[in-house]
């Protein structure tokens, strides 16, 4: 009997002490939370600006007057991107047609291998080896 009271209270004391880190850990971790959704709140601050700014982003300068910096290298960081994605397309389409070619020749040159031993087959003399020019004419 005394061995069922020892298990039960262990089972007991380790039920408590798992409650407790699981408090412990849930209390940790909601702080840091909020510490999180803050800095996130920071971030986007940085990154996107009010939509009275954003609508008049583009309508700043006239048709006429120079770019600012920013818009030049905005126009060309897109156009560098274009470039990069036409690039890769092109690759690709090239490997492709690359591969498709290859496999065609190799199929041309599995026949033409077939076809010559079909005839050397065909066309054997007895004699090593055996190619016309080793015949020998009486």
């Amino acid at each position: 009997m005394s061995w069922r009271q020892a298990i039960l209270l262990s089972s007991l004391l380790a039920m408590v002490l798992l409650c407790m880190l699981q408090e412990g850990t849930s209390a940790s971790v909601g702080s840091s939370q909020a510490a999180g959704e803050e800095a996130q709140e920071g971030m986007k601050q940085k990154i996107f600006m009010p939509e009275s700014d954003a609508s008049n982003f583009l309508k700043r300068r006239g048709k006429r007057s120079p770019k600012s910096q920013d818009e030049v290298n905005a126009e060309n960081r897109q156009k560098l991107r274009d470039d990069e994605l036409r690039r890769e397309y092109y690759e690709e389409q090239r490997n492709e047609f690359e591969n498709f070619v290859e496999e065609q020749r190799d199929e041309q040159e599995e026949r033409t291998r077939e076809a010559v031993e079909q005839w050397r087959q065909w066309h054997y003399d007895g004699l090593y080896p055996p190619y016309l020019y080793n015949r020998h004419h009486i």
